[in-house]
């Protein structure tokens, strides 16, 4: 390798998106191709050496202290399948090393209480090269011992460490890796597994990932002198040494710029006098690019204006202004001239409506406002909040979109992934109040609190755990609400309101109660236009932040492809793709957990009528598909669901994949 390249190249890559993993990703590559380290002056014969290994294992096997395998074809090396120094000879992976694939425990096989030896599940036991024990079984099956490395082959897969803790069993998603010759150094084995994960990642095709036992058996692993082995396992070492110091430094240069920012956020924030308010505004405007540097950074912006916009910071006092008391009356004296006017379903959720607002009781928050706005309830604010019918509609292929809460996300309705519903379906579950343009539909559970507004054009209808708010749109403004609710004042008013311990939600009467800052109409329209203008501007900066991110990873991509000679789709690097499988299993559940249980996909189930496909029960659940396929597991074990079938894997069609 040449250093006057690397160097002259180690700042692109060091200060790209991900540069410190890169680097390390760029240290294994070059130690697997023999690029790290010079060849040495005298060269022992690679071939000698590889014709011993496989010599000590063929002693194994007719030992019968090794499984005989079929025999191997011959290594291609032909159209550069494998690169490394002309000494160097090729083997497949199953001739140099011993491979133990783990296998499952049923629920009365394991315990947590301490009898037997360790029982090793997958990556959640594995962090850092080091493994943790939280299971324990009397009755192993595939036993690793000291000095073997395991690796994950499901779910998050590539994990790897050492076993240095003796005897366990594992499972499945874990395979072990055993040595038979002393002449093959097992730190550089790690060295290639870890430089080779990202191979078995592409091997992987369905929505839990993972590879084969063959994907790895039939690998080719290079065989070169141990002297050689030992000193690129050093060079690397020092090398990960000096990627742990790069990275704490840019971890600390983070912290600081978070620092920063937060305490100018805070100030601006804190301002008391219009003066202050000022100051402050210019000194975050004169070190915004310093303060903002990531995507995320962003979001901490647009929660302090929402904040400071709902609160009236944003605007001058006018000298003269109607109060916002009186629009509240109007919207009352509004409301009673609906119930009079209207007839049937209608009439009914207008009466509904007057008859609630007589018994609401609120309590004012204790958070300032300018003089002539005033706090009102939800209730108080609409022409009517209706709530969903709390069933699982039946789904057809084509139709009415079914908007549920995983199609609201931060103030947007997404309609590309809704389930369908005939329109047979549409009139039931729409009879209280079908939704029309402008309507905002909220969230109340899993999760609560997002909201967005009905699209013109479109034909929509709410689904479980969402609920529909409807304003006068010339008293009160959609917008101005969508704003007031995405604020964090509101968020953190809504928190103390919700109810239940596994899972957080609101009831019906709890959202009505919700209280929102009301300025008179006429301000309402200048908030918002402030707000759609702040955060234009702050689009706009995120947009040159992905830009030149997008292009410091190509460039990083393109150095690491030269220095390396693996050649990588810069696109196509630069984000993770979407499984092109859908898991379609059902799962149901089983006897109903206590209320101390630490049982979340239960109560999922038990809320949706005890099934959910096991796509959807995952979204719900938020969480990676390691700690969802862990929580399934123990929750199965303990009847809470019941065993799942044998899951169908099918392929998405190919817009559903794309999006």
């Amino acid at each position: 390798m040449d250093a006057k390249q690397f160097l002259a190249e180690f700042g692109h890559i060091a200060n790209a998106p991900g540069g410190v993993a890169r680097l390390r990703a760029l240290v294994l590559q070059l130690a697997i191709q023999g690029k790290l380290v010079g060849s040495p002056e005298v060269v022992e014969s690679s071939s000698d050496l590889l014709h011993r290994v496989r010599r000590a294992r063929a002693l194994l096997v007719a030992d019968k202290r090794l499984p005989r395998d079929k025999p191997y074809p011959n290594v291609s090396v032909n159209g550069g399948v494998v690169r490394g120094p002309r000494h160097w000879q090729w083997a497949y992976f199953g001739e140099v090393w011993h491979l133990l694939s783990g296998r499952d425990l049923g629920p009365t096989q394991y315990n947590e209480s301490r009898t037997g030896i360790p029982y090793i599940t997958g990556a959640s036991n594995i962090e850092n090269g080091v493994i943790t024990v939280n299971r324990w079984t009397p009755e192993p099956v595939v036993i690793s011992t000291t000095g073997d490395l395991l690796i994950t082959c499901k779910g998050t897969i590539g994990k790897t460490a050492f076993n240095n803790i003796g005897a366990v069993h594992i499972a499945r998603q874990i395979m072990a890796i055993r040595g038979f010759s002393d002449e093959l150094d097992s730190q550089f084995l790690k060295i290639w597994l870890d430089g080779f994960v990202d191979e078995l990642v592409k091997k992987s095709k369905s929505m839990i990932p993972g590879f084969s036992r063959d994907d790895l058996v039939f690998a080719t692993y290079p065989i070169f002198p141990l002297e050689e082995q030992t000193r690129i396992v050093a060079k690397v070492s020092e090398l990960m040494a000096l990627c742990d110091r790069l990275e704490k430094q840019q971890q600390d240069r983070r912290k600081l710029q978070n620092a920063l920012r937060q305490s100018t956020l805070k100030a601006l924030a804190s301002a008391e006098s219009p003066h202050e308010l000022q100051e402050s505004w210019q000194r975050l405007q004169a070190h915004f690019g310093r303060l903002f540097s990531e995507p995320e950074d962003l979001r901490d912006f647009k929660a302090l204006v929402l904040d400071l916009a709902v609160s009236g910071r944003l605007l001058p006092v006018p000298r003269a202004s109607n109060p916002a008391s009186a629009l509240i009356e109007n919207i009352a004296h509004a409301r009673v001239a609906w119930a009079e006017a209207a007839e049937e379903q209608e009439k009914k959720e207008a009466v509904a409506m007057l008859k609630k607002l007589r018994t609401q009781q609120i309590t004012v928050p204790s958070a300032p406002l300018p003089p002539h706005w005033c706090w009102a309830s939800l209730l108080q604010v609409s022409q009517a909040v209706v709530d969903c019918h709390n069933k699982t509609a039946p789904y057809v292929d084509e139709g009415i979109h079914l908007v549920r809460t995983t199609d609201i996300r931060d103030g947007r309705m997404d309609l590309t992934k809704t389930r369908k519903i005939s329109e047979e379906t549409y009139a039931y579950w729409a009879r209280r109040m079908p939704p029309k343009a402008g309507d905002i539909f909220f969230t109340r559970e899993a999760p609560m609190g997002e909201a967005a507004m009905v699209p013109e054009g479109e034909l929509v209808c709410l689904g479980q755990r969402t609920m529909l708010i409807r304003l006068f749109p010339e008293l009160f403004s959609s917008r101005y609400l969508l704003y007031v609710i995405q604020s964090p004042s509101f968020q953190a008013r809504m928190i103390e309101a919700a109810i239940g311990m596994t899972v957080k939600h609101l009831r019906v009467g709890g959202v009505e109660d919700l209280l929102v800052p009301v300025p008179p109409r006429e301000e309402q329209n200048r908030i918002v236009g402030i707000v759609d203008r702040l955060f234009e501007l702050c689009d706009h900066h995120a947009d040159r932040i992905g830009n030149s991110r997008r292009v410091a990873a190509n460039l990083a991509t393109t150095t690491v492809a030269a220095l390396t000679g693996i050649s990588v789709d810069a696109e196509e690097e630069s984000a993770l793709k979407a499984p092109q499988t859908e898991l379609i299993a059902p799962l149901r559940l089983g006897t109903l957990p206590d209320v101390k249980d630490l049982a979340p996909l239960a109560t999922f189930l038990a809320r949706n009528q005890g099934e959910m496909a096991a796509r959807d029960l995952w979204q719900h659940f938020g969480g990676e598909i390691d700690a969802f396929y862990a929580q399934l597991k123990t929750e199965v074990a303990h009847g809470w669901i019941t065993e799942p079938p044998v899951a169908e894997v099918r392929a998405k069609p190919v817009e559903t994949a794309r999006a």
